[in-house]
């Protein structure tokens, strides 16, 4: 697992979006009557993923607390988020538990500890800018398979870098990106930095959306990592010549607002300091893939799940590390 060669296949998770998917949508129980649906649903969709990719490497990122470093940016930055609604429905209306959640959690950690997954959790860091660093950089000629249904990703698609979207169930590629929202992945850090991100409370300049972006400035879509001054300059030089587009004055009157949500949006090395990355290359370079199905058997067994199909879970992971 230390070595990972040019023409490997690798799947990164980003696991508590994974998790959260199947978390409120999954109704299953344990023998105690406990909910369990977030880890059935994450350990059947690893299942799922290694059976029809066939991967050399899983490699799953949990996230660690959010970044002091966007929030030193921008202090409200994730701060007006809603806890996830519950599709699941129970006969006796269980309650939703932040400990329950939090047991799911661990206990899935727990499990692929006896698996040849690798888990990457580093302390006071998102799991977007830890899979941003391994994609461009740590895992960089291996090809990749971003598996997440948040859209940050769609920055980090390239020749060797797709995104599987598990809301979807298929795969994102660069063209259907640049069909889709006439952006072109190169330049969808720098859409988001004007539009806005209302998941996350990034405020973007005022009535600019997609829509209105890529009509304005087709330069998006079909040149590679247009910069923020190219935008303020074609707006400007717009405004100059007469244009009474609105758009264009609300861009080049808030280059400091774009330039703020690029710096909170943009997946690279910005948002992790060296100690961090360095355990990130550790938890990588040190890993060694275990495969102990009766333990995980045992595991199972001992929180009341009598559901999952460890045999077939394991047949998938067959060539995983090796």
């Amino acid at each position: 697992m230390n070595k990972f060669k040019d023409d490997s296949t690798v799947i990164l998770i980003d696991a508590l979006n994974l998790f959260t998917r199947h978390y409120v949508a999954h109704p299953a129980m344990n023998v105690n009557g406990d909910p369990v649906g977030g880890v059935i649903g994450f350990l059947y969709a690893i299942t799922n993923l290694a059976e029809k990719f066939r991967p050399n490497n899983i490699i799953v990122v949990w996230e660690s607390g959010g970044s002091p470093r966007r929030r030193a940016i921008y202090p409200d930055y994730k701060s007006k988020r809603r806890p996830q609604k519950l599709n699941r429905q129970y006969e006796d209306d269980l309650p939703d538990t932040v400990e329950n959640r939090n047991f799911q959690i661990s206990f899935i950690v727990e499990c692929l500890n006896l698996t040849p997954i690798c888990q990457v959790y580093v302390k006071d860091c998102e799991a977007d800018d830890v899979i941003g660093y391994l994609s461009k950089y740590k895992l960089k000629k291996c090809k990749k398979l971003i598996v997440s249904s948040d859209r940050d990703f769609y920055q980090l698609l390239d020749e060797k870098t797709l995104i599987y979207s598990p809301t979807w169930k298929k795969i994102v590629s660069h063209d259907e990106v640049k069909e889709k929202f006439s952006v072109s992945p190169d330049n969808f850090c720098l859409a988001k930095s004007i539009c806005g991100d209302p998941s996350d409370n990034i405020p973007g300049v005022k009535g600019v959306g997609f829509k209105t972006l890529s009509k304005r400035f087709p330069i998006l879509k079909d040149k590679e990592d247009v910069t923020i001054k190219e935008i303020i300059e074609i707006s400007k030089t717009s405004i100059s010549e007469g244009s009474k587009i609105k758009a264009y004055e609300s861009i080049s009157s808030s280059e400091d607002i774009i330039r703020r949500n690029w710096k909170l949006t943009y997946l690279d090395m910005s948002n992790l300091s060296a100690f961090q990355i360095k355990k990130v290359d550790e938890s990588i370079d040190t890993f060694m893939p275990v495969r102990n199905k009766i333990g995980l058997m045992r595991c199972l067994i001992k929180e009341g799940i009598q559901t999952f199909n460890v045999d077939r879970m394991f047949l998938s992971l067959g060539a995983i590390g090796l």
